[in-house]
């Protein structure tokens, strides 16, 4: 608990045996629930989750946004922290990012890595990111310096009025083009962060993956993409959080 907040941290996960030691190692107390979902990893993600005290949940449609919706729908926190499995991200941030939600009333924070990281970039993926940002710009109106970033921070009931229809990477865009573009109802906020190296091996299909984020930019702008089930059906947060206490 941070603050009389319930703090929740969701993790998708595939195959990161050796990343989830290293995030378990100096996450902050102040996080109630921690799920990992173990998206049809073949090492021992699953078991390494389940000796550090997560609540694994498996997802069988395999995707970064499947995987990310699945843990979402166990989230009982009323702020919810995301992070990717493999160690990247600073777990000692969590804290600095919800004084800087709670005491300046944010409700959806994400996070920027550019610039912030141990050893510079693989020059093709910090261009990638930034083709990606240009056409948020253009087609969406708004900046985001890090438009793949992986660490958010917000309020459960923003996922209420947001409309997520990605299954696979380019859920990361797709969460941020929801909540920033809702100015007059989410209140939002982009925070430098730093970068570790990432422990196992990346995911990321680089070209495949670029232009398919790039792809849904445009069906996004053009509506293309309809509107996808919500996450939570009206009561069933409180629900969770009464079978959880």
């Amino acid at each position: 608990m941070y603050k009389n907040h319930h703090i929740s941290l969701v993790m998708p996960c595939y195959n990161e045996e050796h990343g989830l030691p290293q995030v378990f190692r100096d996450l902050p107390s102040c996080v109630d629930q921690v799920i990992v979902v173990d998206n049809n990893s073949t090492d021992c993600t699953a078991m390494v989750a389940h000796q550090f005290g997560a609540t694994v949940v498996a997802e069988k449609r395999q995707g970064y946004g499947a995987a990310y919706k699945a843990g979402l729908r166990r989230a009982t926190g009323d702020i919810i922290v995301t992070m990717d499995g493999d160690g990247t991200y600073p777990r000692n941030f969590i804290p600095i990012l919800l004084d800087v939600m709670i005491d300046e009333e944010f409700d959806f924070i994400t996070c920027d890595r550019t610039g912030h990281k141990d050893k510079p970039s693989n020059w093709l993926r910090v261009f990638g990111n930034d083709v990606l940002n240009f056409f948020i710009w253009i087609l969406f109106w708004f900046r985001v310096r890090d438009s793949q970033s992986g660490m958010w921070v917000f309020r459960h009931w923003v996922l209420e009025h947001l409309n997520l229809t990605s299954d696979g990477m380019a859920f990361s865009e797709e969460i941020k083009l929801e909540a920033m573009s809702r100015k007059k109802l989410i209140r939002s906020k982009e925070l430098p962060i730093y970068y570790k190296e990432r422990h196992g091996v990346s995911k990321l299909r680089i070209w495949r993956d670029g232009f398919y984020n790039l792809f849904f930019l445009f069906r996004k702008r053009l509506g293309l993409l309809g509107t996808a089930p919500p996450l939570f059906e009206p009561g069933e947060r409180n629900l969770q959080k009464e079978l959880n206490a």
